[in-house]
């Protein structure tokens, strides 16, 4: 962008000020009980739509918000990614003005792109309603530099972030999946602890975590701001639509009165139900932390034997964590990272890098800060 310096205060992994944030945002900041690990909430909803989208991940809902907004005239453009011409998973920011163009939006991909570069396109193009959907480390910035974009209106659809790798990177991880990588459209990771693949000619595949094979990709897979994150659920989007409460369909978590305006907009096309809840999180958030301990070390990860994986498999879905159980035990096992790997890695940046309510998530698991931490 035309300021680079901006980044110095516009940037995550900086100096983050979430408490000041949420209050600039939400006009509050985060409670206790489960606003504690996910943000400031309204509502929460499992939810999908009726009629499901052609070529989403899930129902469609993230785009479906963004194009009704057009449709209405609520918003001149919305900001999001679409995939590169040449690469379905290589991400590529875009400026979309026309709801049925909203369709070249849908699906994942992964790898990085300048997303808020085209803020200065927007303001060159006079567009002054605008939304965006983004992940956590781009809403940070995106709010951050809120004040200064001169917008009459802004939206922002959140997703929650699973780690984020290059593209490169991830088409090493696809080739370890499959023989035939290219044939791979969709992948996804799902709540009932497998992931989903889906092939060109109709296929579909099912692997459970524990097959995945984590322990052969390389020690930087995955940098470490992802592994250092502290906003896994997107805490200042006005709606964040994800996954990991959803036990198949999409988690729903209604921020403020824009996010509650945009979910009304989708009227009877969407069905809404409440969240559940089950199973107990403590065993994996502590096996998790064991792990994370041995790779923060550089020590080798503990392979399960293989005669153990399909019992495990089998287990996981019935009497591990599930609904926003799942979640907490998620923003658990982050929190836990963040501390970890920073410890290891950059002590010296503990202090401006992890906010109060990270250290309140882990300290059920004994870690606590230590002096000069905070």
């Amino acid at each position: 962008m035309a300021d680079p310096s901006a980044c110095g205060t516009a940037c995550q992994f900086i100096k983050p000020d979430y408490p000041g944030m949420e209050r600039t945002v939400h006009g509050r900041t985060r409670g206790m009980g489960d606003e504690l690990f996910f943000g400031p909430v309204e509502a929460m909803h499992c939810a999908r739509l009726k009629s499901p989208a052609d070529g989403a991940q899930w129902t469609g809902i993230t785009t479906a918000l963004a194009a009704n907004l057009l449709a209405q005239g609520t918003v001149d453009a919305v900001l999001t990614m679409v995939p590169d011409a040449k690469d379905r998973w290589k991400p590529r920011p875009a400026l979309i003005t026309d709801p049925a163009d909203m369709a070249r939006a849908r699906g994942m991909r992964m790898g990085y792109a300048p997303l808020l570069a085209l803020l200065e396109e927007a303001q060159t193009q006079g567009y002054t309603r605008l939304a965006v959907i983004g992940i956590p480390c781009q809403i940070y910035a995106l709010r951050k530099l809120e004040a200064s974009l001169g917008l009459a209106r802004l939206y922002v659809i959140g997703t929650p972030c699973s780690d984020n790798t290059t593209t490169e990177n991830f088409h090493r991880f696809l080739a370890l999946l499959d023989d035939d990588p290219d044939s791979i459209t969709y992948l996804e990771f799902r709540a009932d602890y497998r992931v989903e693949l889906r092939y060109a000619d109709g296929r579909q595949r099912l692997i459970p975590f524990l097959n995945l094979p984590i322990s052969d990709l390389p020690p930087d897979f995955f940098p470490l701001t992802c592994r250092t994150c502290v906003d896994y659920t997107n805490a200042l989007a006005d709606i964040t639509v994800g996954y990991m409460a959803g036990e198949g369909d999409q988690w729903l978590l209604v921020r403020n009165a824009r996010g509650a305006e945009m979910l009304a907009g989708l009227g009877d096309r969407i069905e809404l139900k409440p969240v559940g809840t089950g199973g107990k999180r403590g065993a994996a958030v502590k096996g998790f932390i064991a792990n994370t301990e041995r790779a923060a070390g550089g020590l080798p990860l503990r392979r399960m034997p293989d005669w153990v994986r399909p019992i495990v498999s089998w287990l996981q879905p019935r009497t591990g964590p599930r609904g926003l159980e799942f979640a907490r035990a998620r923003l658990e096992m982050k929190a836990a990272e963040t501390i970890l790997h920073l410890r290891h890695a950059m002590p010296a940046k503990m202090k401006n890098m992890i906010p109060d309510h990270v250290w309140k998530i882990a300290e059920p698991y004994g870690l606590a800060p230590k002096d000069g931490d905070r």
